[in-house]
């Protein structure tokens, strides 16, 4: 790890993009959860929030992509996309009613989710130095 190395601005932007990100997917399974119990209103809660969770998904790789071009580092933008792609499959087996995949992958994409959250709040993101 580079203890050394500061966090630049887009770094910020990805963990602050990142954390909102975070937020949002965790009243996914709740908002499920409310709707299963027999509060269908839940489910119109359930879908927005589907929205919003893609949508913060759609930005964070743009972010993503930001600090490839500024900072030359590409795993955020391949991780950030992975789950995007995982959260767009997600959003449409929901509007299909294919729970058998929209239940596990949800699982799956929470997961991804959070372990990228705590990789970009561990490694400071700073322009990778020459030769490294």
């Amino acid at each position: 790890m580079e203890s050394t190395a500061k966090t630049t601005p887009a770094g910020w932007v990805l963990r602050a993009v990142t954390g909102a990100h975070v937020v949002a997917i965790a009243g996914q399974p709740v908002f499920a959860g409310v709707y299963l119990s027999g509060d269908y209103d839940a489910l119109r809660l359930h879908a927005t929030g589907a929205d919003v969770v893609t949508s913060i998904a759609y930005v964070q790789v743009v972010v993503a992509i930001v600090v490839w071009a500024r900072l030359k580092r590409a795993w955020p933008f391949l991780a950030a996309t992975a789950i995007a792609a995982a959260e767009t499959v997600q959003y449409f087996a929901g509007l299909d009613g294919a729970l058998w995949l929209h239940l596990p992958l949800g699982v799956l994409t929470i997961a991804g989710l959070v372990v990228l959250a705590i990789a970009v709040w561990r490694r400071p993101l700073a322009r990778e130095a020459a030769g490294a």
